[in-house]
């Protein structure tokens, strides 16, 4: 079987992706996933910017995962100067994270993900024929920016957030309107669960190395140590023991690794690493959904997000009980400049996000390295299309081209914040 199959500008992921796959004799030759975006120099931008503008810039890096880079931004800084949040403020980090890990599930599960079970280019003919998902996909993401909304302004570039604190601390008006947001989202929380168990993903495993953040007393989202099966937990500040990147000659991204394998990172891989810490009702998902870790199945990531969606509701509402069992006070660290390297770790939706700064006496940006949970995916995706395509050789041309985009897409790849539709074309 010989095959020349480029994917050029992969469809429903954020951002431009290419895939070119050359088959000689059922054998791959060449193998590329290839990311042409232009560099964004976001790393360079920061130097030679006060510390307290870096939370604002890098929230630009992307729309989807605002909360998060913003969160990891502020964390570094506040590793740099021996700053520590106030409890209070700890937990509303947590809700904002978790609100934007669900909004972020729904959008790829439902708007990118399901029109492949649906033999559709996109979700745009599924507003015709199937107008009560989209309906139920869009109150679900709503639901969850507006908790955004009312904690920090918005959920897009969020304005509230800030070293030590927040601009503005929540009243417990809002406190209510948050519970009211997420109280909302049971019935069609209820009812994505039924649904998706009647979709059946690929069958498809291969033996992965799935690195996240791990904690002793919870599912860990905004904080916690590094966890790679085998190995003893590392604190986020030697992140680099762990993870090295690589320039690829024909990518804008780097590749990661970690010692010499490919690794995977993002729901599929928290779950595998942290399930006993999710909820009972995310555990109850997980069982009716068949997803059983240690799970190897990357198209399984689609499954995962759902019981991280549940998860996320129902321990924003555990975090919204002991906020409102005390008198919020306002608590903001004082902040005293001085030199220090800082790094600050979360579980953004795609994966753990690193930022790290150096910070002179001055409070000025001289260094930094920020890692994107989609490059640490990239190499992973190159070794699962690897693995696979032997399995789906003899398939018809059209299932290979939607096999291999699935698995692509299964990811959840955020390259940067658009979407592009896709060309696929086989030269023999």
């Amino acid at each position: 079987m010989t095959h020349d199959i480029h994917l050029h500008h992969i469809t429903r992921i954020e951002g431009h992706g290419n895939l070119v796959l050359n088959i000689r004799e059922g054998t791959i030759e060449e193998l590329r996933l290839e990311i042409v975006e232009s560099p964004r120099f976001f790393e360079v931008m920061l130097k030679g910017r006060r510390f307290d503008e870096a939370p604002h810039i890098t929230s630009r890096i992307c729309g989807i995962c605002a909360i998060s880079h913003t969160t990891a931004s502020i964390k570094a800084c506040e590793a740099a100067m021996d700053i520590a949040p106030s409890e209070e403020t700890v937990l509303l980090r947590k809700i904002l994270i978790n609100a934007e890990v669900l909004q972020s599930h729904i959008l790829h599960v439902y708007l990118l993900a399901l029109p492949d079970f649906f033999g559709v280019g996109s979700i745009i003919p599924m507003v015709d024929t199937n107008p009560d998902i989209v309906r139920r996909a869009l109150r679900l993401k709503r639901a969850a920016n507006e908790v955004c909304r009312v904690l920090v302004g918005r959920h897009v570039h969020p304005i509230g957030m800030d070293i030590g604190g927040f601009k503005r601390l929540p009243t417990q008006k809002d406190l209510d309107e948050v519970r009211g947001l997420l109280e909302s989202t049971a019935p069609d929380m209820d009812e994505t669960i039924r649904f998706f168990e009647g979709i059946k993903m690929p069958e498809f495993n291969r033996a992965t190395r799935y690195i996240s953040l791990r904690s002793k007393d919870e599912y860990a989202l905004y904080d916690g140590r590094l966890y790679k099966k085998g190995i003893p937990p590392i604190e986020p500040a030697r992140y680099k023991e762990l993870i090295t990147e690589e320039v690829i000659e024909y990518s804008t991204a780097k590749h990661a690794r970690s010692g010499d394998e490919s690794i995977m990172v993002g729901a599929l891989a928290r779950v595998n690493n942290n399930y006993e810490y999710l909820c009972d009702e995310a555990k109850e998902a997980a069982r009716r959904l068949g997803l059983e870790p240690p799970s190897t199945n990357p198209f399984m990531n689609n499954i995962a997000q759902v019981v991280e969606s549940i998860h996320c509701i129902h321990d924003s509402l555990k975090l919204l009980d002991l906020l409102s069992s005390r008198s919020l006070r306002g608590e903001k660290s004082q902040i005293k400049v001085k030199a220090g390297n800082g790094v600050g770790a979360v579980e953004a939706p795609r994966g753990t996000l690193y930022h790290e700064y150096d910070i002179d006496e001055k409070g000025v940006i001289q260094g930094v390295n920020c890692i994107i949970p989609t490059a640490q995916n990239l190499l992973n995706i190159e070794e699962d299309i690897r693995s696979m395509v032997p399995t789906i050789i003899e398939l018809p041309k059209n299932e290979i081209e939607q096999r291999l985009e699935m698995l692509v897409r299964a990811y959840d790849p955020c390259i940067s914040c658009s979407t592009h539709f896709l060309e696929v074309k086989f030269v023999e």
